[in-house]
This record gives structure tokens, sequence and C-alpha cells, in this order.
């Protein structure tokens, strides 16, 4: 099921201990079954139901025999051998409502909130599976690291969320480049749409470069931050295509993001 919606963190699986592999899998799934909610259903309401039955299964009170879903007894057995806080799931669960709508974000503080709950919540959970003793030696470099993940997914993303009239630069971002989110959408105005992306790829860049500076990632925890090996090279290009990410996919291609994440594992995620 990894394999088949977040391919990247699949190879990342691959690339930790043996023995961590089938929890960070079903960690791994469960984030990207939340993240894929919008991909699946066409009005808002079925998301945050499917969303609501998440929110129960972790709390316990989920309808019938949750855990005859495989991805859902394959979670809670994870929760429950590495004692994850269900508290953050539950917020990584809610913190995707956002998805299911079309309110565009209002703040840089508001992303950077969604990327925490979100991207940085993963790594660090990750990192209690890998390296439960290290593990809150990188909360700060997890924090910062989701957020520059966070940026480049966005980017990535940008011709996709356009066409669902969906915008995930902030607000107060796009307005200091000259730009309003339904400017964004229509893609009118090319030059402030092309400071509007080197702004954001800026952000990406200050959070990368804090993630750098915090340090506390243990060689046992650097699994989990294997995908962040790809921020960079991704906002590179994102730079050099500009306004034209607006309308192509910039994804690299899939040997290179292999090759990144397994070079990271050697030298480091930054």
């Amino acid at each position: 099921m990894l394999r088949d919606t977040d391919r990247d963190r699949y190879l990342a699986c691959l690339l930790a201990p043996a023995e961590k592999r089938g929890a960070l899998a079903a960690l791994y799934a469960f984030n990207a079954e939340i993240a894929r909610v919008r991909d699946v259903v066409r009005e808002a309401l079925p998301g945050e139901i499917r969303l609501q039955w998440w929110r129960d299964v972790l709390d316990g009170t989920a309808e019938g025999d949750a855990m005859a879903n495989p991805l859902a007894a394959g979670l809670m057995a994870c929760v429950e051998e590495y004692r994850l806080p269900v508290a953050v799931l539950t917020d990584m669960t809610e913190a995707r409502i956002f998805d299911v709508y079309n309110d565009p974000m209002e703040s840089r503080a508001a992303f950077e909130g969604y990327a925490g709950e979100t991207a940085s919540a993963l790594i660090q959970l990750a990192s209690l599976i890998l390296d439960p003793a290290g593990a809150p030696a990188s909360a700060e470099a997890a924090g910062h690291a989701g957020v520059a993940q966070t940026v480049a997914g966005t980017l990535l993303m940008l011709p996709i969320h356009r066409r669902r009239g969906q915008v995930y630069l902030p607000a107060d971002l796009l307005a200091a480049t000259g730009l309003t989110p339904e400017g964004l959408l229509a893609g009118d105005d090319i030059a402030a749409a092309a400071r509007a992306v080197d702004a954001f790829i800026g952000l990406g860049r200050e959070h990368l470069a804090k993630a750098r500076a915090a340090g506390g990632i243990s060689p046992a925890n650097r699994p989990a931050f294997l995908p962040v090996a790809l921020v960079s090279p991704i906002l590179d290009a994102v730079e050099k295509a500009g306004a034209a990410a607006l309308e192509r996919s910039l994804q690299p291609a899939q040997w290179r993001r292999q090759w990144w994440m397994w070079r990271a594992l050697r030298r480091g995620p930054f």
C-alpha cells in the first residue's frame, strides 16, 4: 500500500533497519491515506467523514471491527509497540481537514502550523520508532525540516492545487509580492506569480537552513529524515522554472530521488 501511495517514503522505509520497517510502513501508509483524502472524494463532507473515522480509530471509538482494516491494525500495533503519542496522530488528522476545502492559507504562521502538524510530526514520530532515546535531540530539526519539506511538496503540487481552486501559499506572502489568492489561481500576472514562487522558495530554504543548524540527528535516526534530502534539489528546479511551476509539475525522476536518499543515508539529509 505504501509503495503505491508514497513511493519516496516507501524507499526511505527500505533504507531503514529491517526490524523497523513494518512499523515505519504502517505510520507512513497512514500518513499517505489521510493526505490523499482530497484525491478520493469529490466533496468536503465525505472527506471529513473519512478523517473522522481515523480519529475514532485512534481514540478507540470506531464503530464495528476497525481492526479488520489492515492499515488500522498495523497503525495501532505500531502505536502500542513504540508508545507513539496518539494526540500527535490525531492532530495530523485534524490538520488534513484543510485539504478538503478551498479556503486559502491565511498566513505564513498558519502554513508553518499546518506543516508542523503534518510533515514535521511525521518525521518526529518516525524518529521515535527508529531511535527513541535520541529522538528528543532531533525535535527542532524535525520541526524545521517538515516545513521545508511541505514547501517543496506544495511547489510540486501547484498545478494540481490551482485546478482544484486550492491555495497553499500564505496570503501574507502573496500580498507582499503584489498577488492575491485569486490572482494566483488565475495566473494572469506572471511577474507577480514568479515573485510569489521565489518568496515561497525562500521560506523553504530558511527552514532547511534552520534544520541543518539545529542538528541532533543521530545515525540511527537518519532514515526518518531521508525524504528531506529531496527538498533542496526541488527548490532549485522550481527556482529555475519560475512561474512555469504553476503550469507543470517539476517532480524529479524516480532514479534521482532514490539516489539522493541513498546518499543522504550515508552523508546526512542536509
